[in-house]
């Protein structure tokens, strides 16, 4: 697919609604909203790449209660024929069907490839992939696996999703300051899996989420590197104009 004359194709991650607490997240979700309604009337299709939650689980007849605005806006978009594309990332992804059924939203579980128009896009939230961190790779295997899913759903929302949001903030407290800083080509890890790639088909663009940190990175002269950043502490995404793609940050 390509953009329609004045139509553009937006990406964006890691708003991790939910953390650190309720007020903070609270208003990061009012900005995310915000932000969603000034691309409204030019954007033909969004990706949000990944780690929307802090935290999200769907029970059988349960899901986490509030992020009633950016769900509601979500529902707003796709209802009024925006396409919106869902990557699930390492802290949201325990979905099974509700985005599907209540949004009309795609739920990808792992990259994907997509064309618009001339360019070649490789999509997704970008944990688990490049070299080491085997430790994460191995508790990744066991999060996905459906026996533990199964055995995790049958604890009461209330210790399952206390337990969830223990381990979210750990994790956060693991990273440290290690997300602020580029770590250089031979050492970014993302950076170092899309040359794999690009060994075995070309791509125009790799989209990633993740890293938290604002990254367009060259790779070869003809495919570039992209991470997404936060909302966080960054506000930033990317655009496709149908010709470009741009790393930009949003201010009211």
């Amino acid at each position: 697919m390509k953009p329609d004359a004045g139509k553009k194709i937006y990406f964006l991650s890691d708003f991790h609604l939910g953390a650190p607490d309720h007020n903070s997240s609270l208003r990061r979700e009012k900005y995310i909203v915000r932000f969603l309604s000034s691309i409204q009337q030019d954007a033909e299709s969004i990706f949000i790449v990944g780690d929307l939650f802090d935290f999200w689980y769907e029970y059988k007849n349960v899901v986490p209660k509030g992020y009633v605005r950016i769900l509601g806006k979500l529902a707003e978009l796709t209802d009024n024929g925006i396409a919106v594309h869902f990557f699930t990332g390492n802290h949201d992804m325990w979905m099974s069907g509700y985005f599907e059924k209540e949004l009309n939203i795609p739920v990808y579980h792992a990259p994907k490839a997509f064309q618009f128009g001339e360019k070649k896009f490789y999509i997704g939230h970008g944990d688990g992939l490049g070299p080491g961190d085997h430790g994460y790779k191995f508790i990744k295997k066991i999060f996905r696996n459906r026996i533990c899913r199964a055995l995790f759903g049958a604890l009461h929302p209330f210790t399952g999703i206390g337990l969830a949001n223990y381990f979210s903030r750990k994790s956060r407290a693991a990273t440290g300051s290690n997300d602020e800083h580029f770590l250089g080509a031979d050492k970014e890890w993302l950076i170092i899996y899309c040359k794999e790639v690009l060994k075995l088909q070309n791509y125009d663009y790799f989209i990633f989420g993740h890293r938290h940190l604002p990254i367009d990175f060259d790779l070869n002269g003809k495919s570039r590197y992209i991470n997404l950043g936060d909302w966080i502490r960054y506000n930033s995404y990317a655009v496709f104009d149908g010709t470009r793609t741009e790393l930009k940050y949003y201010t009211d």
